[in-house]
């Protein structure tokens, strides 16, 4: 899957099957593109680290004409602006809902997911705002600029998006690398004076 400059994307479990669904169609998914929970990014020489999005990191996002896609790339299988894909925020993250019953490739990929073949979904983002909590080793997305689409995966993690992920961490990693050398070298300073 060719990755764009500056968008991340992320994987997570997928639709969730309902009777009640926001759009009238009988080839109708729905799940969420993300959650507001803390997830696990990578684990990087046994040190896990972690990423979470800010229950408020949608307001003020770029959520225009978001499509749906199969592995962030291909045809496009429901957008926004025909009215064949809704995206909200809930309490429990971006919720997304689909009609997959405009073309023949939405058709299949419906199937997949049905017969339980694809049963993940990403996201491709650019944020606005971030922090990185040392303690935990957590990035704190604080506020998103732009979604450009969700996605049925087939793999919900890839290396591009670990490459991805690791060049934000590598510069906290770095960082907290530094500090500790400097507390380091301190403590050896303060134990030669004594």
């Amino acid at each position: 899957m060719p990755k764009l400059k500056g968008r991340e994307y992320r994987a997570l479990d997928m639709f969730v099957p309902t009777d009640k669904k926001k759009i009238d169609s009988d080839y109708y998914v729905e799940g969420l593109a993300t959650t507001f929970e803390p997830y696990e990014l990578y684990e990087f020489d046994g040190i896990k680290y972690y990423e979470q999005i800010d229950r408020n990191a949608f307001t003020g996002a770029d959520l225009s004409d978001v499509i749906m896609q199969y592995d962030h790339t291909g045809r496009v299988l429901a957008r926004q602006s025909n009215k064949t894909l809704q995206i909200e925020t809930t309490d429990d993250g971006l919720f997304i809902c689909a009609d997959l019953s405009k073309s023949s490739a939405s058709k299949d990929m419906y199937e997949d997911i049905t017969s339980g073949l694809v049963t993940k979904m990403s996201w491709a983002f650019t944020v606005a705002e971030d922090d990185f909590d040392k303690d935990t080793r957590t990035r704190i997305i604080k506020r998103v600029k732009k979604v450009y689409d969700v996605s049925a995966v087939s793999i919900p993690a890839n290396n591009d998006t670990e490459i991805n992920a690791r060049s934000y961490f590598n510069g906290e990693i770095e960082k907290m690398k530094a500090e500790r050398l400097e507390h380091r070298v301190k403590a050896l300073q303060l134990l030669t004076k004594i």
